[in-house]
């Protein structure tokens, strides 16, 4: 990473003033757990182990030239997922990429996460270990393996870091907010490195937010901050989903200088067959420092769709997943000037693949209980 140039003192300021009404907010708000953490857990489910695979075909171009480096067939994601309660307040999780450990530190580097987390009440929750980096959006909340193509800001974040966070849940059970310390995004081998993140999600009718607000250093005593808003709106079997991201190292940069839209509509017909069209667009000014996720001089668009078909949606399961999806992209990266930028102008990319999860230990329960109906039936 080349050296960013120096932050101002207002930006050091405003980080300390945002976590000292972060700790307050936490205390005084009236929010509850999330929509996807408001299940009630079974203490008795001691292990839940998930297997998930995706397999594509890709083509990849530049203008009318294949990027034959980048085309072809690819094993994108295959990932192990292990999670479970330790009595009726202790839970923990954990996801494994598996299809990218060559040593010891390529393991650590390839687990998504590995946490433990302690429930004293139902109104709170603390946890650490490696952890998803709170930050807001949809894009960024989604896992990797539901998405075809994204934002140059998505593709290059680093968002699994060690950590610790506080989770303040209220009765409703409409929203959870999140106050989490952990190793910064920007973390190097020669600084060690913090970020500092509220997060909100706060589910109410048919609309769903991912709010968040965070101070990431990514050179000691300099931060880089982001304000996101993440929005979804259901409406029956159609889907909206718009996030918007300002960033800036600076007072001035947080006016709108750099920031990414992400935005995709979906539709669900028959519960078996998923459209979507989707399009991000990425702008960061000539000021930013160079060696942040999106560089300098970056004005992209990407835009596109496709179609996801379930085979056995018709009993709402879906485990076995094929896809098609496009997208063109057109602007400038920063990012080309290393070589680095993952969209470019005049590309077109194209997959085609296959995703499937199974579910370990409802298959093993499934054989032994047909087992036991087997035994059953032969003795009578």
């Amino acid at each position: 990473m080349k050296r960013p140039f120096t932050t101002n003192l207002f930006l050091r300021t405003c980080a300390a003033r945002a976590m000292t009404l972060s700790l307050v907010a936490m205390l005084l708000t009236l929010g509850s757990a999330s929509a996807q953490e408001s299940e009630k857990r079974d203490i008795n489910e001691i292990v839940k182990l998930k297997f998930e695979a995706r397999f594509d075909y890709i083509h990849d171009m530049i203008g009318t030239d294949q990027r034959k480096d980048m085309s072809g067939f690819n094993v994108r994601y295959i990932n192990m997922l292990l999670d479970g309660n330790i009595g009726d307040k202790f839970s923990y999780s954990w996801r494994q990429r598996l299809n990218k450990m060559y040593s010891a530190k390529s393991f650590v580097d390839n687990m998504d996460w590995l946490y433990l987390a302690y429930r004293p009440t139902q109104n709170w929750e603390i946890a650490a270990g490696k952890q998803v980096v709170m930050i807001g959006g949809w894009e960024y909340d989604r896992a990797p393996i539901d998405l075809y193509f994204c934002s140059e800001y998505w593709n290059n974040v680093a968002c699994y870091q060690f950590g610790a966070s506080v989770a303040f849940m209220p009765n409703k059970g409409n929203d959870k907010l999140t106050l989490q310390v952990c190793q910064s995004p920007y973390d190097n081998a020669y600084e060690n490195l913090f970020a500092f993140n509220l997060h909100w999600m706060g589910s109410h009718g048919c609309y769903t937010a991912l709010h968040s607000l965070n101070f990431s250093e990514y050179h000691r005593g300099k931060y880089a901050a982001y304000i996101t808003l993440g929005n979804r709106f259901r409406f029956g079997d159609a889907t909206i989903q718009l996030d918007l991201m300002n960033r800036g190292a600076s007072a001035k940069e947080l006016l709108f200088d750099n920031f990414s839209i992400m935005g995709e509509f979906s539709y669900l017909i028959a519960d078996r067959v998923n459209v979507f069209a989707r399009a991000t667009y990425d702008k960061v000014g000539d000021n930013y420092p160079v060696g942040l996720f999106v560089y300098p001089n970056t004005n992209m668009t990407r835009v596109g769709g496709g179609v996801e078909y379930y085979p056995l949606g018709g009993r709402g399961n879906r485990d076995i997943r094929l896809h098609a999806a496009y997208a063109y992209s057109f602007g400038e990266n920063g990012r080309m000037l290393d070589g680095s930028a993952t969209a470019r102008d005049r590309q077109s990319y194209l997959t085609v693949g296959l995703t499937w999860r199974i579910d370990v230990m409802s298959a093993v329960e499934s054989i032994i209980d047909k087992a036991h109906a087997k035994r059953a039936a032969k003795l009578q």
